[in-house]
């Protein structure tokens, strides 16, 4: 394999990722439980307020996962196009999520989980690093976040 497009700027890859955040409906969630037992299941999101909002079941292992461990790692794209996202998670029962972000998460899916089944919970997540890479080139300038802080 050739790698024939010159890598992106950092400043290109951060709005490549910000489009895509609007723009794409599943991510994957990376999770263990108190034992390091790993969960990874794709979710619904929304980008809103500048942080990714999710929503599943508490009574499931990733909502227990989400809540109990507090943070969690996300991914989109494929092995030629990668975003990884470490964050820290807040969870809000159906109740309690602000509406803002409710309403978000119901205008990008079409679904509102606050008119189904109780045991459903938003969880947000606030970016702590972001890494986003498009093949072996672009390895060496890929975080864009570090700490909670965009690098770019």
């Amino acid at each position: 394999m050739k790698i024939t497009e010159p890598p992106r700027t950092p400043a290109r890859r951060k709005a490549d990722l910000l489009v895509r955040l609007e723009r794409e409906i599943d991510i994957w969630v990376a999770t263990a439980d108190t034992d390091g037992l790993p969960c990874l299941v794709p979710l619904w999101f929304v980008w809103h307020d500048e942080a990714v909002w999710l929503c599943t079941r508490l009574t499931n292992p990733t909502g227990r996962n989400l809540r109990d461990g507090r943070s969690t790692r996300l991914a989109l794209g494929d092995t030629r196009d990668v975003v990884l996202v470490d964050g820290d998670v807040e969870t809000f029962p159906s109740a309690e999520v602000p509406p803002a972000a409710a309403e978000a998460f119901r205008a990008k899916t079409g679904w509102d989980p606050r008119e189904d089944h109780a045991s459903y919970a938003f969880f947000r997540v606030r970016p702590r690093a972001v890494q986003a890479w498009c093949e072996q080139h672009e390895l060496p300038r890929r975080h864009l976040m570090r700490d909670g802080v965009w690098a770019v």
